[in-house]
Formats: C-alpha cells, sequence, structure tokens
C-alpha cells in the first residue's frame, strides 16, 4: 500500500466532523421568503432570572415565542424552526437572550450549534394558516408542547418596525466540554443580522399555549399575558458569532 495520508493543513481546513462525510455544508446559507410568527408575552420575573446567565440583565419579564418557516434556503432546502428569545440588556445594548430553539433539520441544527452557539435540538415544528388564523405549533416527539394562532393579516406593520424587530442584537452561550468533563469553552456571544429584506409585515390579535414536557421545557416560562404578535416575511443572510464575556478567564 502506498501514497501520502492526509495532511495536517488538509485536516484544517475541514469545519466539521465527519471528515469525509460533513453534517452540514461549509458554505453561507441566503434565506429567501424566512417567515415568522412571533408572539411576546408576560411571564414571571424569578423564572427569568433562573435561566438568564450574568452579565445580562432583565428589565421586564418578557418572552419572545417564535415559529420561523424557512421556505428557501440554499444548501439546505425548506425547514421549520420554532423556539423562545428573552429580552435583555448587555450594558448599555438591548438585545435577546436565545433560550431555546427545536427545528426539524440536522444539518440546519448541527450547523447551528458548531457554526456559531444556537441552543438548538431536533424538534417538530409547524406553520400554516387555518380558517383565518396562521398557526404555529411545536411537537417534541409525538408531543405537543406549543400551539400558537394568530389573526391572519389583520393589519398592516410598519416595515421599519419589523425590521427593528428581526434585527436586535442577540445574545447566547457556546459551551464546549472538555475530554474530562470541564468546560473547554465557555463564552457568551453576540450576533446580529443586518443583511436582510422586509417583504411583507402584519400584526393583529394572538393567543400562546405552552404545555409541560421534561425534555422540552418551554412551559417553564409560563404565559402569563400576550403583549404583541406580529407576522413577517424576509430575505436575509444570518449575521456572524462574536465573543463578548469568556467566563474562563474569571475562574
Amino acid at each position: 500500500m502506498g501514497g501520502s495520508l492526509m495532511e495536517r493543513e488538509q485536516i484544517l481546513r475541514s469545519v466539521n466532523t465527519p471528515l469525509t462525510s460533513p453534517a452540514y455544508p461549509p458554505v453561507v446559507a441566503r434565506f429567501t421568503d424566512r417567515e415568522y410568527l412571533n408572539i411576546v408575552y408576560r411571564t414571571d420575573p424569578e423564572v427569568l432570572r433562573a435561566v438568564v446567565p450574568e452579565p445580562l440583565e432583565i428589565d421586564e419579564p418578557l418572552v419572545r415565542f417564535e415559529i420561523m418557516k424557512m421556505n428557501e434556503v440554499t444548501a439546505y432546502g425548506p425547514y421549520v424552526e420554532a423556539g423562545q428569545a428573552i429580552p435583555v440588556r448587555f450594558g448599555s445594548e438591548r438585545g435577546e437572550y436565545l433560550h431555546a430553539m427545536y427545528l426539524d433539520s440536522f444539518p440546519a441544527t448541527a450547523a447551528g450549534r458548531e457554526l456559531s452557539a444556537f441552543p438548538k435540538v431536533l424538534g417538530k415544528p409547524s406553520l400554516r394558516t387555518d380558517n383565518g388564523a396562521l398557526v404555529g405549533t411545536l411537537d417534541y416527539g409525538t408531543l405537543r408542547v406549543a400551539t400558537a394562532t394568530m389573526g391572519y393579516k389583520h393589519h398592516p406593520m410598519d416595515l421599519e418596525e419589523a425590521r427593528a424587530e428581526i434585527t436586535v442584537p442577540t445574545f447566547m452561550l457556546k459551551i464546549v466540554p472538555g475530554y474530562r468533563g470541564a468546560p473547554r469553552v465557555c463564552e457568551l456571544v453576540r450576533s446580529q443580522i443586518t443583511d436582510i429584506t422586509v417583504k411583507e409585515a402584519h400584526t393583529g390579535p394572538a393567543r400562546l399555549q405552552l404545555f409541560e414536557h421534561v425534555l422540552a421545557p418551554l412551559a417553564d416560562l409560563p404565559v402569563r399575558e400576550v403583549v404583541s404578535a406580529s407576522h413577517i416575511l424576509t430575505d436575509l443572510t444570518l449575521g456572524g458569532a462574536v465573543p463578548v464575556h469568556d467566563y474562563l478567564e474569571e475562574s
């Protein structure tokens, strides 16, 4: 048997594992007709304090539940995503802490976790219209864990207001364990969407139900009052993640 083995430079050019059959493509994805159902609701302050990491701060006990239908994504194809984001403050900057995300695409789940710090796991979200309502659901396994409904395109929404809602800075925890169990990487990272076109935006009445599940604990952030809702259609490219706080430097 002859021939040389794969060289160090070739290995370092690889962005993910498995080495010869990557879990996701090494490209920057462009989202076309990315559709959002957003429902902002009020919850209990103490439950937010239990899940939001320092040095982020909370001003109001709010949560944004989102369903995102990716109608066309380069290199990935269509998929759907659902999750919860918590409005926070990092110093003087206001943004959102991404608390949970559930997808029906393994490549998009792996890419979001490895290339950035999106807290993605597999789930079964959906977004559709039903008898005059926009309906978003999330199932974990065979069980329903969230149902969101909104009046379909009741009132036009200002496009700049919609753009501001989608492009708010987001904060995430990047945790990579070492081989002995302790964190090898433990950072707070920041990301922001800047390359975006808002095509349509509407608002209207909305309701949200969360159902308790031990492995998909969205209901741990209970719905006390629906504050606002939006339905937004966009084209966009995700921004990269940048570390803003290293927890390991404090130890």
